[in-house]
């Protein structure tokens, strides 16, 4: 890891946690904030570990993730630019409930504890935004907890692959690399079944794979 003292109030206007914030209270948090480099494969926060800050991603991509006594690992969610994690402990004081690894070269800003609820306490909007997010994120473990129960594997990958899509000209496509290893530890399933599962979905007609890219087709959505 490495640490970088110099941090802008653009850079943080950029941050959409940060950007409600008004001109002086930026000016204040860019000495409150460390913006910091790790490579890939750094395990950034452990599952148990004493919740001390805050973490916003300014560039690359990590997985949150469990594992159990025997080394199975289940991914919760991917985390890219603009995304923050660490922010539940900091509310109720728990240690962290899973751990954070990069999986690829890194860029963060990290918030302490006390700056974090200081900044909390004195704009509600960015209060609110962080009310928010947790929300998203309740929603997101239902829908999780309802597709294991209800979806067959198909299901679950199709709608993986919705939520990990974006519309690019109208269609909904898959831009980041995702490998068969990740999507079966995120829908609980074998890479042996996703793999199979995926070429079932490109014979169908479902998708197209181009380069690292998923293209998605409408049908997809009827998949369940």
């Amino acid at each position: 890891m490495v640490a970088q003292a110099s941090v802008s109030t653009l850079l943080l206007r950029n941050v959409p946690l940060f950007a409600m914030l008004q001109e002086q209270q930026l000016t204040v948090l860019t000495g409150a904030v460390t913006r910091r480099s790790y490579p890939r494969g750094s395990m950034i926060i452990g599952a148990g570990d004493e919740t001390d800050s805050l973490y916003v991603v300014i560039s690359g991509r990590l997985k949150v993730m469990m594992s159990d006594d025997e080394g199975r690992e289940v991914i919760l969610s991917m985390l890219g630019p603009s995304e923050y994690f660490g922010e539940m402990g900091l509310i109720d004081d728990s240690t962290r409930s899973a751990s954070v690894i990069s999986l690829e070269p890194c860029e963060l800003l990290v918030l302490s504890k006390r700056d974090f609820r200081k900044c909390l306490s004195e704009n509600f909007e960015m209060a609110l935004t962080v009310m928010r997010g947790l929300v998203k994120r309740l929603r997101e473990a239902d829908k999780k907890i309802g597709s294991l129960a209800l979806m067959d594997v198909y299901g679950r990958v199709a709608r993986l692959l919705l939520e990990m899509s974006e519309i690019v000209d109208g269609q909904h496509v898959v831009t980041r690399k995702l490998a068969k290893q990740d999507i079966a530890k995120m829908i609980g399933a074998s890479r042996e079944m996703v793999s199979r599962v995926m070429k079932d979905l490109q014979v169908g007609g479902y998708m197209d794979v181009r380069g690292h890219c998923i293209y998605l087709r409408d049908n997809i959505v009827d998949i369940d």
